[in-house]
């Protein structure tokens, strides 16, 4: 009985192997390439990086208008100025109230204290107070009020407000792109001021100097400098 002979194995490169490796190299590859796939790594991230950006932008002409409750007891007006001594917060300057991260101002002196209700707009006239958020408009800083001119400068980009945070129209006056933002209101039977800090109210589009619905400062160029 003779012993049959194991099939031999080509080798690898040998002249059986070379029209499979032939077959294997024209064959259509599937997937993506190295090459175009760093190409749509790169366009993705590109994409990515400029929707970051643009959501930042939006957020600070935007800011979002509601945020976790926070109701803020502020104090009477009487509480205030004895608060600020120092300060003409009788004649309407701006009190700023850290707890509330807010300035609080009389909208008319003349008529004299706060009027009892609920403002939930932040205009505050019918109650003769307003209460601002302390960021600026444009990136987030915290403007300060001038006691010279009883207007606000923001010290980052020199944005301007007038005490009841009306943004001053024009390139002079800085690129906020409308007023300081508005807190809601309510001023109960005693006098005393509650502020709503979980919404924010935006403030009103910017005014030309010289034109209604914005008090002028009381001395030019008061804190600029």
């Amino acid at each position: 009985m003779s012993v049959g002979r194991s099939p031999q194995v080509p080798e690898f490169g040998g002249p059986t192997a070379a029209p499979a490796i032939k077959a294997l190299r024209g064959r259509p590859t599937t997937g993506l390439s190295r090459r175009t796939l760093l190409r749509r790594s790169l366009g993705l991230g590109v994409a990515l990086a400029a929707a970051e950006g643009l959501l930042g932008m939006v957020s600070f002409v935007w800011p979002k208008t509601t945020r976790a409750s926070a109701r803020v007891r502020v104090g009477s007006l009487g509480d205030l100025i004895a608060r600020n001594g120092s300060l003409p917060i009788v004649d309407g300057f701006p009190a700023y109230v850290a707890d509330a991260h807010a300035f609080v101002m009389t909208i008319d002196p003349a008529k004299g204290g706060w009027l009892a209700g609920a403002d939930p707009t932040g205009d505050g006239r019918t109650l003769n107070v307003r209460a601002l958020s302390q960021r600026c408009p444009h990136l987030g800083c915290r403007p300060n009020p001038c006691v010279e001119d009883f207007w606000f400068r923001c010290p980052c980009h020199q944005s301007r407000y007038d005490r009841l945070g009306t943004k001053a129209d024009g390139v002079l006056y800085g690129p906020a792109p409308h007023g300081m933002d508005r807190f809601p209101i309510e001023v109960d039977g005693a006098g005393v001021l509650t502020v709503d800090t979980s919404r924010v109210v935006l403030g009103p589009l910017p005014v030309v100097l010289g034109q209604p619905g914005l008090i002028p400062p009381r001395v030019p160029n008061g804190c600029v400098g």
